[in-house]
């Protein structure tokens, strides 16, 4: 079983940057696909980005391609979202998941663990 704390979010303006990390603490860190969802009020939580357990596999929702970027640091048990050139749409919760396997996938079914989210507001 895993469990997950995010950290890093926070408020800054248009253009700027935040990291997200997501820190985890259980034996099967290293086999779990990770992703980050978001949420804004009154909206559906939405894909961002999720990294395959090896770190060799990445993907991006099309609206934060080019400027947000994932990693994971396996010493660490860590997973980040650096986020550059932000834009007010990108305004929300931010959630950090485990996949039930080894891949990063873009639907939120297949992930069986979920941190608490971290606020993430860019004022324009």
């Amino acid at each position: 079983q895993v469990q997950l704390v995010e950290s890093g979010g926070g408020l800054v303006p248009a253009g700027g940057s935040l990291r997200l990390s997501c820190a985890a603490s259980g034996r099967t860190f290293s086999s779990a696909g990770m992703g980050w969802f978001r949420q804004a009020p009154g909206k559906e939580r939405e894909f961002v980005s999720a990294i395959s357990a090896s770190g060799g596999s990445t993907d991006y929702a099309d609206s934060v391609k080019g400027r947000f970027t994932i990693s994971r640091d396996m010493a660490k048990n860590t997973v980040y979202l650096q986020m550059n050139s932000l834009k007010p749409e990108d305004t929300a919760i931010y959630y950090c998941a485990a996949s039930k396997g080894p891949l990063g996938l873009r639907v939120g079914s297949f992930y069986g663990t979920w941190g608490q989210g971290t606020q993430v507001t860019v004022s324009s």
